[in-house]
């Protein structure tokens, strides 16, 4: 058996699969969450604040990546041909000259300036504001025309807040990593931050890296904003490489460490969204979307077909992105299931208080909490499936700013239309809406740019979990919905690029014919829904140009 490893690091737990690359049929599987991360730690929400410390992710890998070898059976750490991951991003973390996280290092091992800046950390607004400015336009040059206005949760703004907050990370800092650049350097021990492997994924998309400028941004252009900046981009020397790259042979200390034999091929690595695409069958004409926390909208398309289009305010571009070979695109929404996990979290407030009152504590508390989450989500979801849409309550899905298109992570979320009678579950409905009219917000910009979407696939938890939200996509979007059969689409896209880079299989497509699962179910688009939903789009729509021009005027 050709017996090939994929490890997803998501934002919550680390997943890895032993996959048999002949067939993609799963042998193994296990998971982790992070420790530090879900007691809370180095976190603070109402400031935007997320990081997580590198010996979660360290401590992740090695328990997900044991259980899945155990379940997958006697001896079959010495069948594994190679390993790839996938990883949130952009999460950067500032490192020593060896590559080691400052973090791991005793002097900064609880300061959170030190650690990994998660995807959705939004402490670097005003920094990601004054590196707009000055990638706009420089000396003739607009660097933001591949990926459109640059965000705080992107690399070099993450970067200059960093250096800014803290001064010993500055002085300390030699360089940042990515974390999906990281892992494969740790585990090869090529974790030189000048030669060591870097994504292409990461540095087109987060990085801006793109052979129309011969690489990164000029050092002059981001130094004219901080000198610091400059420095880093002379010293991310590597020219980036695609996900099925070999990396190099794993080390004899992380065989052991791991349960693998000392010949397995460590590959190339991706961001999760893209590595969850690839493992869903994204080809050109498929739009793939991760629908979970946040959503990720991603295409892949030829360069010669994308020549001369204005995609600017609608998706990002980058070379040999998802799938190698091709432009990557990648469009989102900053919030979707974490919305209703915010409006479970305010129902759910009296239920904790009056479990404290009634004498609840340790084990029973936690348990009776858990179950009524669950069944509070579940009956949400069962009522508003049989609920009548309300014509004047509309949501605007904005709760963490708006990501695509047209990128703006200052405006906020709104809620207009309430009356006396409006119910917990219409409101839950609403919400839910307010989330599939940002997905199409994003769809209808590719289509009015003339980019040809002939199938849609989604992946992802809600994906799998909610029939609710998939019809209502369904219908909004006026197209059939397909997902995806894959429970861990991302850690199977990893173990694709595994596939490839041990040679396996010939390129990444190929890996995706022999190892892509199909699907688990199609919702079809109801007709008698498409003008009701027409009507009450064009009044989210009204809400966002309202509520944005208020917000700016304030």
């Amino acid at each position: 058996m050709d017996l090939v490893i994929g490890v997803d690091f998501g934002s919550d737990s680390a997943r890895a699969v032993v996959i048999d690359a002949k067939d993609g049929h799963k042998e193994g599987e296990g998971i982790c969450e992070y420790p530090r991360w879900m007691e809370g730690r180095y976190c603070d929400s109402s400031k935007g604040m997320f990081r997580q410390h590198p010996k979660d992710y360290i401590e992740a890998l090695e328990q997900c990546v044991k259980e899945a070898l155990e379940d997958a059976g006697p001896d079959a750490g010495k069948k594994i041909r190679a390993m790839s991951v996938d990883t949130t991003g952009s999460t950067p973390c500032p490192v020593d000259g060896n590559g080691i996280p400052l973090a791991l290092l005793p002097e900064f091992s609880d300061n959170p300036n030190a650690m990994f800046y998660l995807w959705k950390d939004h402490t670097a607004i005003a920094e990601a504001a004054e590196i707009n400015e000055a990638l706009s336009n420089f000396e003739g040059e607009d660097y933001t025309r591949f990926q459109g206005t640059y965000s705080s949760e992107w690399y070099w703004a993450k970067i200059l807040h960093g250096v800014r907050t803290d001064a010993e990370v500055r002085k300390r800092a030699y360089s940042w990593v990515e974390h999906c650049d990281w892992i494969p350097g740790m585990l090869t021990g090529q974790m030189k931050p000048d030669t060591m492997y870097r994504c292409s994924c990461a540095a087109g998309h987060k990085a801006l890296w793109h052979s129309d400028f011969d690489g990164l941004p000029s050092a002059k252009c981001l130094g004219n904003v901080d000198p610091y900046l400059g420095t880093m981009i002379k010293r991310y020397v590597s020219e980036p490489k695609t996900s099925v790259h070999p990396v190099g042979r794993i080390t004899k200390e992380w065989a052991g460490r791991l349960g693998l034999n000392e010949n397995v091929i460590i590959g190339g690595s991706s961001l999760d969204a893209h590595a969850g695409a690839v493992g869903a069958g994204i080809k050109p004409g498929i739009l793939v979307k991760v629908v979970g926390t946040s959503t990720v909208d991603m295409l892949v398309n030829t360069r010669e077909d994308l020549r001369g289009s204005d995609l600017k305010d609608c998706c990002g571009q980058a070379e040999n992105s998802i799938i190698p070979g091709y432009i990557g695109m990648e469009a989102g929404q900053a919030a979707f299931g974490d919305i209703y996990s915010w409006y479970r979290r305010l129902l759910m407030w009296p239920v904790k208080e009056l479990a404290c009152q009634m004498g609840m504590a340790g084990r029973e508390k936690e348990q009776y909490i858990a179950m009524m989450q669950k069944e509070l989500i579940n009956k949400l979801c069962r009522d508003a499936m049989n609920l009548e849409d309300e014509a004047d309550l509309i949501v605007l899905d904005w709760f963490n700013g708006r990501r695509y298109p047209m990128i703006n992570e200052s405006v906020k979320g709104a809620v207009s239309g309430l009356t006396l009678g409006t119910s917990a579950v219409s409101l839950f409905r609403s919400i839910v809406l307010s989330t599939v009219f940002g997905s199409r917000r994003i769809f209808d910009s590719f289509i009015t740019r003339g980019i040809k979407i002939d199938e849609v696939i989604t992946v992802g938890g809600i994906a799998k979990r909610s029939p609710l939200v998939m019809q209502m996509m369904a219908d909004v979007l006026k197209r059939p919905i397909k997902v995806a059969r894959s429970e861990q689409a991302c850690a199977q896209g990893a173990a694709m690029y595994a596939a490839a880079a041990a040679g396996i299989y010939a390129d990444l497509l190929e890996a995706q014919e022999h190892m892509v699962e199909g699907f688990e179910r199609i919702y079809t688009p109801d007709v008698k829904m498409f003008g009701k939903y027409d009507i009450l789009y064009k009044k989210y729509l009204s809400l966002g140009r309202h509520i944005e021009q208020m917000q700016g005027d304030m």
